[in-house]
């Protein structure tokens, strides 16, 4: 086979394009914090006291909202945030980790909250709450109560 220095430029040509394409196409381009400032889509940091936040729980304003308290069963305890302006999210503070669980409508009239990406299931009636792991299949916390269900809880008694 006898090689010529056109097939050559032409291989060179052929390399020198397609390269470029293929790693363009296969490489993200880095996110600037200044683009997204811009844009008015900067990501505020969460001040939560000894609890990591996962990256999809970043937009969670935890400063202007409803927090509540749960005891449940067990002695594990959790903190749900609640923001008056979006019933359709809360976040859950479970295990130092603060998550961010989206509405799931229901036709039984039970607040139930889901994070698909985590496996959690929040299930709240107004007796109790309970807190699932879809992807193992167990409770993580049962029994669940907030200030209001433990002092309704005592008054029927």
């Amino acid at each position: 086979m006898k090689i010529t220095y056109s097939k050559i430029f032409l291989t060179i040509a052929c390399i020198a394009f397609v390269v470029p394409q293929a790693l363009a196409a296969t490489t993200a381009p880095a996110k600037s914090s200044k683009a997204s400032a811009k844009h008015g889509k900067a990501k505020k940091p969460l001040v939560i006291t000894n609890a990591t936040i996962d990256e999809d729980d970043l937009e969670l304003d935890t400063k202007n909202a409803l927090s509540t308290e749960y005891n449940c069963e067990l002695g594990n305890k959790l903190t749900m945030y609640q923001n008056a302006d979006d019933d359709k999210h809360i976040g859950l503070v479970w295990k130092k980790h603060i998550h961010r669980l989206q509405r799931i409508e229901t036709t039984t009239g039970a607040n139930r909250f889901e994070n698909r990406k985590y496996g959690l299931l929040w299930i709240g009636i107004p007796a109790k709450s309970i807190l699932l792991d879809t992807k193992k299949g167990q409770q993580l916390a049962n029994e669940c109560k907030n200030a209001a269900q433990m002092t309704a809880e005592l008054t029927v008694r």
